[in-house]
């Protein structure tokens, strides 16, 4: 069957020294490019994510070694550190912005013990899109929808849709689940606000059998050399849970 290992990354920067916790929220710049070089040499072919949907669907073939990469949060340092290296290999990413904190920072890892990030402004995440890279939703405030209400669920899909095709001018069709918290409300109302792919933290790849509103992803750490991400998508394609589903997309 064909298959697409969707790459999570969150920050990429200098991060040399091991972090105690929280390791798949930082990749070491060197180790960030020696990845990207992999994919090169083991004959990867790094797709945008409405390639991935149109090879999903059918439309088009799927390489045989296809892989996304995905960007959470949209930090400034997406721009400052990653954004070379892309256009270094010309691979094309999608960076997921949190429409309500742009030009802010990440205050929502201060709990977890973690100091805040700035992320992307309005004007940044302009420069991205006109760099070619592809920018979508990721709520309004970065809550764990399967613990909001319904109402709660649908304003955050939906207003940063909005806050963000504001912003850039075209429409915003991808969404990641902050934490990769969702629950069957949650994908619904990813359909209802118009997302055409939605992202999870489901450690498998992507098949033709999922849903493009629940998508499975690959998560890269900190200590995660080149050769462990290749590992990493050879071996890692059993989910933790079962993917939720809509029960009519099938």
């Amino acid at each position: 069957m064909s298959r697409v290992h969707i790459l999570m990354y969150h920050r990429v920067g200098d991060f040399p020294h091991r972090m105690p916790s929280h390791r798949a929220q930082y990749c070491h710049l060197p180790r960030f490019r020696a990845q990207m070089q992999m994919l090169r040499h083991t004959g990867h072919t790094v797709l945008s994510l409405d390639q991935v949907l149109a090879g999903l669907r059918g439309e088009v073939a799927l390489p045989p070694r296809a892989v996304a990469l995905t960007f959470d949060d949209a930090y400034v340092d997406f721009l400052e550190c990653a954004v070379p290296v892309l256009q270094e290999f010309d691979y094309p990413a999608t960076v997921y912005a949190v429409a309500g904190l742009l030009g802010g920072q990440n205050d929502w890892v201060v709990p977890e013990g973690l100091t805040p990030a700035p992320l992307m402004s309005a004007a940044q995440l302009r420069e991205v899109q006109a760099l070619g890279f592809t920018v979508g939703s990721h709520t309004v405030s970065h809550p764990r929808l399967a613990q909001c209400d319904t109402p709660r669920i649908r304003q955050e899909l939906v207003d940063s849709k909005h806050i963000l095709e504001d912003v850039l001018g075209s429409p915003v069709n991808h969404f990641c689940y902050p934490y990769g918290s969702h629950d069957l409300r949650a994908v619904e109302a990813a359909a209802e606000a118009g997302y055409h792919t939605a992202t999870t933290c489901l450690r498998t790849s992507a098949t033709p059998a999922d849903d493009p509103l629940s998508l499975p992803r690959k998560a890269v750490s900190q200590g995660n050399t080149a050769l462990r991400v290749w590992w990493n998508m050879l071996t890692q394609n059993t989910p933790r849970s079962a993917p939720i589903r809509r029960p009519t997309c099938r």
